[in-house]
């Protein structure tokens, strides 16, 4: 206990200089454990339980002596206990608001004495004893920094004097030993977990709530408010002497449909305070509630009118996590926001390792061969070396070899260049199961994965090339600067694209070599290694190797090389090689985001005509971007651009008119779209004004990208306008005819689905043509393509004139056959694009024609709640719109039975779903009867104790139409289902009231229902609704208002005649 309050619990100074502790969630949690383990101290170790402390424990108690009863003298404001030590002292005594006690017999009786106070008590003594073990062993058991003699010392004793005592506190040590591990490995767990808040955050959010604050139906709260505009210099606005408590400040907040929230944002997190004291400018610092980690958690929780409206706004409030742990859950969420199963966009790659075998004569031969000098040499600046492979240069130059032979300079270490004298940095590749590791993005692709490794069979003679590269690499590992230059240029020659060279060069050791020259001061040396590995690093074993060799660590270095070459090339290979997390991690963790990010910079992006310095600054650029979008697949890079700077001059590129740098651009800017503060930013930066000029380009990749990126942002209802006003809808539209680029053909039919969501761009589609166009892709597309031209479609069916465009374009049938896939997201889509077509009794023909309401109904035993909660939805309107519904619903075996079955789900969407479907069932005599066999009645009753208005609605419908049969109406006075409902007439939501109204009706044809509605306060709020502008609202709540003025008609005659 002792090293757990000295290290793990939070302490702070007060003005006065006694320490207290933080009221924070770790300190309370560690306080809980000591209690309990002190309340069972007596019943668990009686025997110890009766020591008496070498001093006692004494604090200042807020209990009074009333408390005290049995066991204990009381002698005005003194209590004593009864128990006492062998000095005749009571081993608990209270004077004057001071407790002693000095037992923990006596400890634990306290803790029960005081009940709810516990907590403050369990606090104050602990803060007026700071080293409680020290009171009751002894100094020679205190706590001690290093390490604790103190149990051996002990041990000693026992074995030496044979002193009872002595091992009572020895065993009294060793329990409160297991509980100071059991609290340090409790703080450890909690302290993982802390998330501390700080002034910065806090004022961030408060303006960020402000933004979305104010008068009106759609704003997230009435006002939001500091009690004290003081900042001070830490930019805390609590008083000195509570921030040392690690208050910040405090908050007036007013929701919608809350009395005033006064609140307390601490470092440990924000929680309701007692609010302003009456009649004194104070406040009531006293927690009353949990404490949340921000403020749009706790009104979260307290505020349903916040969560309905926040939903609303354009922009995001909940900020993505940054632990490690929840990123590869996070994909899965945005797959299946986005309507995608998989990023179609990244390229997949064929991983293969070789081992290589060959005979001796072939080895013969090709070690004669000559090598031939090449052209290539020029692009690394080396003319001057050019005239090594004439004759007499070579000569030449071997004379000189002889007498002045230059060495390489290494940064680290001054040697020549030698596999036997450069250290190399890691290990050689190992096994793909090396390079697995914990997912860091939400976006992360598997591209990387290793795929099973095809070997060579041992018969198999090698290329030329393979021997080629290896008679190079003694020339590469000579240590002569020339020739190692010589031997760099000639590798060039092979062709590095080729995966037997690619394997080669690492198989021989020559990637530990070329990337130790990295680490040189030898620029034709940097440039050509480079220019090797840029080559090279294609390859997905390669990658692997340069990364567990150590090589982005240093290419990041290079990016600070005033030579723009060098810079160019490190950022190229740095994109081939960070597309796996480990390397993205890697290019992070060594600034490299930054860097990259300042590669970016540049004088003027669209001169008038460029000058070769302007050339090379915008190849510069290129190349960041290119770095930067393979590093932009994690969810920390994407913060670590925007931290470094990097939006606005992402934004700037954007306006170039070269295609070469715009792609990269525009790649990073989409990979960036999934992260909210990305898409407000493209919004507000006049993105997607670009984004959309950029769907008219030659290049389809850049098409591609721009597509995308309006996919993912397009999910903001003022980026679907502006996509509009700038004209966007007309090209997309357009590059629907390009159907057989599959991955441009997914991006485009992705943002007209995005689109689509706004009634206005469905308008514009239907003028272009877009819908004939989609329904004429409905076939023969990859499930991605599906998806998007399914979900647009669904989209646009909300329209009644889109529905009979689709009927006349013969979409409905593939649509239903599209029922049969398995892809869950299509799944869900294509449900709700058949479920809108179905309420158009012309569609629900062809759709009944062709089985469609079978296939949906089957659906509803897919594992997947979206697929379930979809296909109920779906089912309603065929029900509706059916000819003869009742007997189409008959004739599915077991379908009723399925259907009141998901009346057990917990997925609230499906249960919404579910009771509408059962709404339509129950219309049908002969189907309620049915239903109501299946235990439907208490099936609905247990759900009726819920806070969600889709649900409620949705519920009070089908209890309404349920009471239509037998007895229903006494079943669910019976399974208690009245009294919830009458609560349903307190909601915001006109739907829930006419729904609930009219449930209360039919339920008030049982006299045992009307009492337990009046009981429940029903009549006064059905007579605020008998003046409701809605029709069917007020002849319900007449009705069954009506109804218990019956009942208690009839009751009073019965009484009095």
């Amino acid at each position: 206990m002792g090293a757990a309050l000295a290290r793990a619990a939070q302490w702070t100074a007060a003005g006065s200089g006694t320490d207290t502790l933080e009221i924070t969630p770790l300190n309370e949690s560690l306080l809980n454990q000591i209690i309990k383990f002190v309340e069972d101290f007596s019943t668990r170790h009686p025997q110890e339980a009766a020591f008496v402390f070498r001093e006692p424990l004494e604090w200042k108690t807020q209990l009074g002596c009333s408390v005290f009863e049995e066991g204990y003298e009381i002698d005005g404001a003194t209590v004593q206990s009864e128990a006492k030590g062998k000095d005749g002292q009571p081993l608990l005594l209270l004077m004057a608001s001071t407790l002693r006690v000095r037992s923990f017999d006596q400890l634990s009786r306290l803790l029960q004495i005081a009940m709810e106070k516990k907590l403050k008590e369990a606090q104050a003594c602990l803060e007026a004893n700071r080293d409680p073990i020290m009171k009751i062993l002894g100094p020679e058991c205190g706590t001690v920094e290093g390490e604790d003699m103190s149990m051996l010392h002990l041990l000693e004793k026992v074995k030496k004097d044979d002193d009872p005592e002595t091992e009572m506190k020895m065993k009294i040590c060793l329990l409160l030993h297991q509980l100071d591990l059991q609290l340090l490995s409790s703080s450890l767990k909690h302290i993982s977990q802390d998330v501390r808040l700080n002034p910065a955050a806090i004022n961030n959010e408060v303006n960020l709530l402000k933004n979305f604050s104010g008068k009106g139906e759609d704003t997230v709260l009435e006002s939001l408010e500091y009690t004290s505009d003081y900042m001070f210099c830490n930019g805390c606005r609590a008083p000195p002497w509570r921030q040392v408590h690690g208050e910040i400040c405090y908050l007036v907040i007013k929701p919608h449909d809350t009395d005033p929230l006064y609140i307390t944002c601490s470092t440990a997190g924000v929680f309701l305070n007692g609010g302003q004291q009456k009649g004194k400018d104070d406040i009531d610092y006293e927690r009353k509630s949990d404490v949340y980690k921000d403020i749009v958690t706790f009104l979260s929780e307290r505020s349903p009118r916040f969560v309905e409206n926040m939903a609303k706004q354009e922009y995001n409030f909940f900020k993505e996590p940054t632990y490690e742990k929840n990123y590869q859950r996070m994909e899965v969420v945005d797959a299946k926001v986005s309507g995608q199963s998989q990023n179609l966009y990244d390229l997949t790659e064929k991983n293969v390792c070789e081992k290589v075998k060959s005979s001796a004569a072939r080895r013969r031969s090709i070690d004669k061969k000559k090598l031939e000098p090449s052209m290539k040499w020029k692009n690394t600046g080396l003319s001057a070396s050019h005239r090594y492979f004439s004759d007499k240069a070579a000569k030449k130059d071997t004379e000189e070899g002889r007498s002045s032979t230059v060495s390489l300079k290494i940064k680290k270490k001054a040697s020549g260049i030698s596999s036997e004298s450069v250290k190399i940095r890691a290990s050689k590749c190992k096994t793909s199961g090396r390079f697995e590791d914990i997912s860091e993005s939400s976006s992360e692709t598997e591209e990387d994965e290793e795929q099973p490794v095809r070997h060579q069979e041992g018969n198999t003679d090698l290329p030329s090339e393979y021997w080629g590269i290896q008679k190079l690499a003694k020339y590469l590992k000579g240590g002569n600067p020339t020739a190692t230059v010589i031997a760099l240029c000639s590798m060039r020659d092979f062709n590095l694209a080729q995966e037997t060279c690619q394997l080669a060069i690492r198989d021989i050791g020559c990637l530990e070599v070329l990337i130790n020259l990295l680490d040189t001061e030898e620029i034709k040396c940097q440039i050509g290694s480079l220019k090797i590995l840029k080559e090279i690093s294609q390859n997905t074993l390669i990658r692997h190797a340069i990364a567990d060799l150590g090589g982005l660590q240093i290419m990041v270095k290079i990016l600070d090389s005033p030579d723009k070459d060098l810079k160019c090339l490190a950022a190229e290979t740095i994109a081939n090689v960070a597309k796996f997390k480990q390397a993205r991690r890697t290019v992070r963790q060594h600034g490299g985001i930054k860097r990259l990010v300042g590669l970016l910079e540049c004088i003027s992006v669209e001169p008038t005509s460029l000058t070769p310095y302007q050339s090379k600054d915008t190849e510069i650029a290129r190349c960041g971007a290119l770095a930067l979008w393979s590093c932009s697949k994690s969810t920390k890079n994407k913060a670590a651009i925007r931290k470094a700077g990097g939006i606005p001059l992402l934004a700037r590129w954007l306006n170039s008119s070269h295609a070469n740098i715009l792609t990269p651009v525009v790649g990073t800017l989409q990979e960036c779209a999934s992260e909210p503060s990305y898409r407000l930013a493209i919004r507000t930066e006049g993105m997607i004004e670009n984004l959309v000029k950029n769907l008219s380009s030659e290049h389809e990749e850049l098409q591609m990208h721009c597509a995308s990126a309006i996919f993912k942002c397009a999910e903001d209802k003022e980026t679907r306008d502006l996509v509009r006003q700038h004209g966007g809808l007309q090209p997309l539209s357009v590059l629907l005819g390009n159907s057989e680029n599959k991955q441009l053909l997914a991006a485009v039919t992705g943002a007209i689905w995005k689109c689509a969501i706004s009634g206005e761009n469905v308008s514009k589609f239907r003028e272009y043509k877009t819908i004939e166009a989609l329904v004429g892709l409905l076939s023969d597309q990859p499930e991605e393509v599906l998806v998007n031209i399914v979900g647009a479609l669904g989209e646009c069916c909300q329209e009644q004139i889109n529905r009979t465009i689709i009927r006349k374009c013969g979409g409905i049938p593939p649509l239903v056959k599209l029922l049969t896939g398995t892809d869950q997201a299509l799944l869900v889509n294509v449900t709700k694009a058949v479920g809108a077509c179905a309420t158009e009794p012309e569609n629900m023909t062809i759709i009944d024609r062709l089985d469609g309401v079978r296939l949906l109904w089957s659906l509803l035993k897919n594992p997947n709640p979206d697929v379930q909660a979809s296909a109920a939805w779906a089912i309603c309107p065929c029900i509706e719109n059916a000819k003869d519904a009742g007997e189409m619903v008959r004739s599915f075996v077991g379908g009723l039975e399925l259907i009141v079955n998901l009346l057990k789900s917990k997925n609230k969407e499906v249960l919404a779903s579910v009771c509408a479907a059962i709404t339509n069932i129950a219309k049908d005599e002969e189907n309620l009867a049915v239903i109501t066999d299946h235990g439907v009645v208490p099936l609905l009753s247990k759900l009726a104790n819920t806070n969600n208005d889709k649900l409620r609605r949705h519920l009070a419908e089908a209890v309404s139409n349920c009471c239509m049969w037998g007895s229903n109406r006494v079943t669910f006075g019976e399974t208690k289902a009245v009294a919830p409902l009458v609560r349903y007439l307190k909601s915001n939501d006109p739907s829930v009231h006419r729904a609930t109204a009219q449930a209360l009706y039919q339920l008030s044809e049982d006299p045992n229902n009307c009492i337990t509605m009046h009981e429940n306060g029903v009549v006064k709020l059905l007579l605020a609704m008998v003046g409701s502008t809605d029709e069917t609202l007020q002849e319900a709540a007449a009705g069954c208002i009506a109804n218990i003025r019956r009942l208690a008609l009839a009751t009073e005659k019965a009484k009095y005649g």
